[in-house]
């Protein structure tokens, strides 16, 4: 799709997918196969990726737990609405104890929520900064967005910091769409720019 966070590299993975719904002509067919291939994320069935898909947040967590390479946690969660033993249970709790995530509300996670783009964004910030990666914004600026008032003001210096280090690249019309749900396909292609901000040694 033109214009939508397809920022596209010039080589494609060598991995054999098994979705068929996502072509070799996609803006987002090498992030998709750099995260099936390194266990990141998984099909929605054993035949779908579901690109277009809405990004929860428990589907989030999860995803940034597996990239951390699944760090032992000990105790229960402390939100009401994390089930013991559902998938994504450890991921929350590893997020919470980090800092890397909040609640929807002191005692709710909101694990089935849809996650927004500037929400991805501040965890993917607040993960930068518990892993020592540089998250200062001196002398950076978001750029002129045409919705950039809709940035709010508890993201703003993480929108700032993702817009500026290409883990957040602008949609059609000049627009950034921080209140946007992500998709399953902008989430990978988000999480895969991080990786690369991490393994290239940002350091503070």
């Amino acid at each position: 799709t033109p214009g939508v966070d397809n920022k596209k590299p010039a080589s494609k993975p060598e991995v054999k997918l098994p979705f068929t719904d996502v072509s070799t002509s996609d803006w987002f067919y090498d992030d998709v196969a750099f995260v099936y291939k390194n266990g990141l994320f998984s099909g929605t069935d054993s035949r779908s990726f579901s690109p277009n898909a809405s990004m929860t947040r428990a589907m989030l967590v999860t995803v940034l737990y597996r990239l951390e390479g699944e760090p032992t946690v000990t105790g229960r969660s402390s939100f009401t609405d994390v089930r013991s033993g559902a998938y994504y249970e450890k991921s929350v709790i590893w997020a919470a104890a980090n800092g890397v995530v909040k609640g929807v509300s002191s005692t709710e996670f909101g694990p089935s929520k849809n996650i927004t783009r500037q929400e991805l964004v501040t965890i993917l910030w607040r993960l930068a900064a518990k892993k020592g990666l540089n998250t200062s914004n001196a002398g950076l600026t978001v750029p002129e967005f045409a919705d950039r008032s809709q940035i709010a003001a508890w993201a703003a210096e993480a929108m700032s910091w993702g817009c500026t280090r290409g883990i957040l690249t602008g949609k059609s019309a000049n627009r950034v769409d921080p209140t946007g749900t992500a998709t399953r396909a902008e989430a990978a292609a988000m999480i895969v720019r991080f990786r690369n901000l991490g393994t290239a040694g940002e350091k503070q």
